[in-house]
């Protein structure tokens, strides 16, 4: 068990020993990360070393009796670590707001379709009362797989959100993302617009029910969903509105790049450390960006991967040559994911300009991931210049980005804090829709 700053997190190596040479790969379960190939394993004089180059850690500990005792290090941090073969004893989180049956409304299981992609989505509805007519929010998460709660380290935003906005009168449909739990689908292969086309699909369902007041179905969607919530808005009119929780509004490289700057400073990394990594990274971005080449854009990549790194004493000081292709090879291999090449190329900014409906952009001051001033900025900017004057702007003190009161808003952090959604985030929400 890894202990981050109070964040727990299982560290599992899978070692196998072929002849002489030890071959390892590295498993995060609190984070549904498996089978992370590590590039260097050995064993010698009862001492392990492991590194694993494409996550920037290593790990070095002493056999003693049946533990081994070390250090695992990643990002200029250490932290103390001990293996063992047995399963630590994990003690159940206390999630306060995590709402509990029976409740005072009514939900349903139920099922879609992405007819395009020939995606089945699996969702609940929950709505006020079996009968009436409600407005109803389609709930749109953020990156990676995600379940209709959005689940993460044992949080359920979206389970809250939808208890709370049920609870005053308004439905809220949640689905599995594409490829996840229930729904069917090839996440790995979805880009953003993809999953855009699965948020639309829900859209569509919602538009026949008898219980949904057609004339105020929103999205609401959180981080990638606050890109995608403003796709779906521009190019369909039965949008009502939309609420972007911590939505961007700046280009998918340029984002990622303030993402990484604004978490290394949170985290203490030094200044130089810091430059280093965007130099690494801000050519990549730069030629995935520029490039109408698709056929030979990862030899393009691949070349000014090894360009950056040979400038890069440090690493060039602590990595064979060996090691440096391999990380060439698996970050290009990363960036050039049907995901990640999108996200990095797509601009929200002109997809914002297109959307009519009433909008709320709501963000933390803590939030590192998406930094609140830059993207507000820009998404004001952009309802400025299509005339669009129906936007609500909300920046709230203190909150992360997954809206919980913080300290530092570094992701290590979010499984500590007891809070799953802010209450202040919440009723920004209800304000926002009942003035509609």
């Amino acid at each position: 068990m890894l202990n981050v700053q109070g964040t727990r997190l299982r560290i599992v190596f899978n070692i196998e020993k072929k002849g002489e040479t030890y071959l390892s790969t590295l498993d995060s379960p609190d984070q549904n990360v498996e089978g992370i190939p590590c590039n260097e394993t050995s064993f010698l004089g009862n001492t392990l070393k492991i590194g694993v180059n494409s996550i920037g850690a290593r790990y070095e500990g002493t056999l003693e009796n049946d533990s081994i005792k070390g250090t695992f290090a990643q990002m200029g941090a250490s932290f103390p670590l001990i293996l063992a073969k047995t399963e630590p004893e994990i003690m159940p989180l206390h999630r306060p707001q995590e709402p509990k049956p029976p409740f005072p409304y009514y939900t349903e299981e139920v099922t879609f379709t992405n007819k395009r992609d020939g995606v089945t989505l699996a969702g609940t509805l929950t709505l006020p009362d079996k009968k009436g007519k409600y407005p109803v929010v389609v709930l749109i998460s953020g990156s990676g797989q995600q379940d209709r709660d959005e689940e993460i380290k044992g949080h359920k935003p979206f389970l809250v959100i939808a208890d709370h906005l049920a609870r005053n009168g308004i439905g809220v449909l949640r689905y599995d993302d594409r490829g996840t739990a229930h729904s069917t689908g090839d996440f790995s292969k979805a880009t953003t617009l993809d999953l855009s086309y699965d948020a639309e699909a829900a859209l569509e369902y919602l538009m026949g029910r008898n219980e949904v007041n057609k004339g105020k179905i929103g999205l609401m969607g959180h981080s990638e969903g606050g890109i995608i919530a403003p796709m779906v808005a521009s190019r369909n009119k039965n949008v009502a509105f939309i609420i972007l929780l911590a939505g961007t509004g700046v280009r998918g490289d340029k984002l990622l790049l303030m993402q990484q700057k604004a978490l290394a400073i949170a985290s203490g990394i030094p200044e130089e450390a810091i430059l280093e990594n965007e130099k690494l990274n801000a050519p990549l971005f730069h030629e995935i960006v520029n490039s109408t080449d698709t056929v030979n854009l990862r030899a393009n990549l691949m070349r000014t991967l090894h360009s950056a790194l040979n400038e890069n004493d440090e690493l060039k000081k602590n990595l064979t040559p060996e090691q440096l292709s391999e990380m060439v090879k698996e970050t290009v291999n990363r960036v050039m994911s049907p995901w990640a090449h999108f996200f990095i190329k797509h601009d929200p900014y002109p997809v914002l300009k297109k959307v009519k409906c009433p909008t709320l952009a709501l963000n933390g001051t803590n939030d590192l991931q998406v930094p609140a001033k830059q993207n507000l900025a820009a998404i004001r900017q952009a309802f400025t210049e299509s005339g669009n004057k129906k936007l609500t702007v909300i920046e709230l003190e203190g909150l992360n980005h997954l809206f919980q009161e913080s300290e530092t808003g570094l992701p290590n952090e979010y499984g500590v804090i007891e809070e799953t959604f802010s209450p202040k985030a919440l009723d920004a929400i209800m304000r926002f829709i009942c003035a509609l």
